[in-house]
């Protein structure tokens, strides 16, 4: 095959026949707030596996970068990475989704044990409080009382002083604040939702190509079931099956 057939064959591979778009690029910027074990600033962790795992093989080297979730956001907006991690489905309109989610976000509420046990359906009825930036208002049903804070560090004292009755992050946040208790016996985690987790790319040309590769990439690995030792390893939840549709 000529150095002209193999340049074509690339681009279909990127763009899909009938198509000349961008090319894909060599890198993928890729920023995340440091979650412990997920996206570890030093590039360990489930998520940086698997999204290794779709990019690297199809020629794309991933490039990880740590900054808090707020500024994540605001670096894919300038143009400084290519796509924040851990978005939820169109949780910004300045970005570009793809079809498939990498992993589901298990959404849990802390608290004292002398408060009722929530539900999802329950869960808008009380006080909350999250991370600035987080938005589960809008994925949460009927939720109204809420306050946005800035550090995890403050949330068992506004527990243990009743100036909210949840927290609510994710499962490796939630532990991670119980963590900090010098009685984890006085709260109880509760699970209250699934939320799949999306990269939120850059709106883009550069985007477009990346958000159409990772989705061809997920819909290969999912039905291979290649992701699964990377979940197995890190000691986390499958989220797929092999007949897995993406995300509506």
């Amino acid at each position: 095959m000529g150095l002209k057939a193999v340049v074509l064959a690339s681009m279909l591979l990127v763009t899909g026949p009938g198509a000349m778009a961008q090319e894909a690029p060599a890198q993928v910027r890729l920023v995340s707030e440091a979650w412990v074990d997920y996206t570890n600033a030093d590039g360990t962790g489930l998520a940086w596996d698997v999204l290794r795992k779709v990019f690297e093989p199809a020629g794309v080297k991933v490039v990880v970068k740590s900054a808090p979730y707020s500024r994540a956001v605001g670096l894919v907006k300038r143009g400084e990475a290519d796509a924040w991690v851990g978005s939820y489905k169109e949780e910004n309109a300045d970005n570009l989704y793809p079809q498939w989610y990498f992993d589901q976000d298990h959404i849990y509420a802390l608290g004292l044990v002398d408060k009722p046990v929530p539900t999802l359906e329950t869960i808008g009825q009380y006080r909350l409080a999250w991370v600035r930036g987080y938005d589960y208002a809008s994925y949460l049903p009927e939720v109204h009382n809420f306050r946005e804070i800035q550090r995890r560090e403050g949330i068992l004292p506004m527990l243990e002083h009743d100036r909210v009755d949840f927290y609510i992050d994710a499962l490796a946040e939630v532990d991670y604040v119980l963590g900090q208790a010098p009685d984890a016996t006085r709260f109880r985690r509760t699970h209250v939702a699934e939320l799949p987790l999306y990269l939120a790319f850059t709106h883009s040309e550069q985007g477009k190509v990346l958000r159409d590769l990772f989705d061809r990439r997920m819909e290969q690995l999912v039905r291979s079931g290649e992701l699964k030792p990377i979940f197995e390893r890190w000691k986390q939840p499958y989220p797929f099956t092999v007949d897995h549709l993406p995300h509506q």
